[in-house]
């Protein structure tokens, strides 16, 4: 294996070993379980799952997606996230190197994951992973002193106050809730990762993804189909990636025009 390619081999498998630990976290959390105990246990028998039954992605191809006492299905999910987070892991090493930017990266992409599968699902966004990302993005902010550690509040600050205003504000006019406590809390989590200027990114290419999907559901009469949350997870994914191209882009254009 070439030196070029250790680095993201190994940010994979750590990746994998994270996925395994947000399954967890996406079937739990929800429940306000806890996700360090009970161990890992199959669905059907209650059988507690041994460590070699529990490795990321490949256990459950050699187990053929089946417990091996009771042979209950066990869903494909678990592999899926497990190889998404290899990937994602994989994947900012590779574009980053191996510092704190792909860090940060991969980090906060496996926290949008989780979000985005349990509001999803559930149309909830735990507060472990919008608050504890918050302490994430702002922990690894520390290295890169005051400027860094100042955007990433300031992130965190505009991306809480825009998104209540738009929530007190949707409410006065709507007479209902316009958005939900844990969007508002989310926001202050990529904020801290992404700085004000992403933060705003973020929203704007959420609510035009959401806009592409609501209005055609809206004409079928279906409503809530997807929320909210999931569509801050891709604009924040995106502003992350793309954000300083995307901003540059439209700094040049104004000045053109």
């Amino acid at each position: 294996m070439t030196g070029e390619a250790l680095g993201p081999t190994l940010a994979g498998i750590f990746g994998a070993l994270f996925g395994s630990f947000l399954n967890v976290c996406i079937l739990r959390l929800p429940s306000d379980e806890s996700v360090v105990s009970p161990p890992s246990r199959c669905p059907g028998c209650g059988s507690r799952i041994s460590w070699y039954d529990n490795l990321p992605i490949v256990s459950w191809f050699i187990l053929r997606g089946r417990c091996r006492r009771c042979r209950q299905s066990i869903s494909i999910q678990y592999p899926l996230i497990e190889l998404a987070v290899a990937l994602i892991w994989a994947g900012m090493a590779y574009r980053y190197g191996l510092g704190l930017v792909a860090l940060r990266g991969a980090i906060l992409f496996t926290i949008l994951l989780g979000i985005a599968m349990t509001d999803a699902r559930h149309y909830l966004i735990p507060d472990e992973f919008s608050l504890g990302g918050l302490v994430l993005g702002v922990a690894l902010s520390l290295p890169g002193g005051f400027v860094e550690i100042g955007r990433g509040l300031v992130g965190a600050l505009i991306g809480f106050v825009v998104l209540w205003l738009v929530g007190v504000t949707g409410k006065w006019v709507f007479k209902e809730d316009a958005m939900g406590g844990g969007d508002i809390k989310m926001m202050a989590m990529v904020g801290a990762f992404v700085g004000w200027q992403g933060v705003l990114l973020t929203i704007f290419l959420g609510a035009l993804l959401g806009s592409l999907v609501f209005v055609p559901l809206a004409l079928i009469q279906r409503k809530r189909l997807v929320p909210f949350g999931v569509f801050l997870a891709v604009g924040a994914g995106a502003a992350f990636l793309f954000g300083p191209a995307i901003l540059g882009w439209y700094w040049q254009f104004l000045g053109s025009t």
